[in-house]
């Protein structure tokens, strides 16, 4: 008697994925930083996600500042400033204003591997001042020696008055061409010395409007000054033309063509005669001749 059959069908090999991406797994024993998924695979900007990657991945202690996290990657500011406050109005990051022992106001900056609420851990409370320990020193000297240092007085904010009216003008008709850009007085005085540069450059107010205006974001996160003055300083100033020449300054003048007597060839000189070559080689049948 024959083998059992079966006509069912064969289950098929699952095998690799045909489309997609395939992972090549690694063990990683040192050097890596874990990140939970719903961070990965947040919907919205790359750049939040790769600052977010980054920041996971320092020891504490380290800065994460605007400035510093621009040193790091290639994107401006306004990309890692809105990468920044994407990632605190999610809950990852947070930054507190808090009072050192010593009476300072400093920033802190916090960092959540999930959203704030969800997590059940708080930040670390910041460190306590330490007790005093009493001194020998007479009170007097003491309390002359902790008095405070007298604070140095704050460069007063630039006068409108004192400003370049012509740049002033210029930042003040940016709202005829988007009505967004509308500066306070104080802005405008604070821009008008980049725009002054740009004028003695040799730019003029329309290249100027222009390049203030053109390709503006649809919406602000920021005053827009702080986009105005992003873009003067990011954009390098153009070469200054060069100065004609003053109808005072000598000038070469070209001597006109002659055609030599001897050998008929062109050369320049003020009156006819012969060029060069004949000249030198009637020299010396000269003075072959007197020899």
């Amino acid at each position: 008697m024959a083998d059992p059959q079966s006509n069912a069908r064969l289950r098929a090999d699952a095998g690799a994925p045909t489309t997609g991406v395939i992972h090549v797994r690694t063990r990683l024993t040192a050097d890596f930083t874990v990140i939970s998924n719903a961070l990965a695979q947040r919907r919205g900007s790359a750049v939040t996600i790769g600052v977010a990657a980054y920041i996971a991945s320092l020891p504490d202690g380290s800065p994460v500042t605007i400035t510093a996290l621009c040193e790091h990657f290639s994107e401006g500011e306004i990309l890692i400033s809105r990468a920044l406050r994407d990632l605190e109005a999610a809950g990852y990051l947070e930054r507190r204003r808090e009072r050192t022992p010593t009476g300072q106001v400093r920033t802190r900056t916090y960092f959540y591997d999930v959203p704030r609420g969800e997590g059940p851990e708080d930040p670390p409370e910041p460190p306590k001042p330490r007790p005093r320990q009493r001194s020998t020193v007479p009170e007097t000297s003491w309390a002359a020696a902790s008095a405070p240092a007298p604070e140095e007085p704050r460069s007063p904010a630039p006068a409108l008055a004192d400003a370049d009216p012509e740049a002033v003008a210029v930042l003040t008709a940016l709202r005829r061409v988007d009505p967004r850009l509308v500066l306070s007085a104080q802005e405008a005085a604070r821009l008008a010395p980049a725009v002054a540069e740009w004028l003695a450059a040799g730019v003029g107010p329309r290249e100027i409007t222009e390049l203030l205006t053109v390709r503006l974001p649809d919406r602000f996160r920021t005053r827009p000054a702080s986009v105005l003055a992003f873009r003067l300083r990011e954009t390098p100033l153009p070469v200054p033309p060069r100065a004609p020449l003053s109808p005072d300054v000598g000038r070469p003048v070209l001597l006109p063509f002659q055609t030599c007597d001897g050998c008929e060839r062109a050369f320049r000189a003020p009156e006819p005669g012969y060029c060069r070559t004949c000249r030198d080689r009637l020299a010396g049948e000269r003075l072959r001749a007197a020899g």
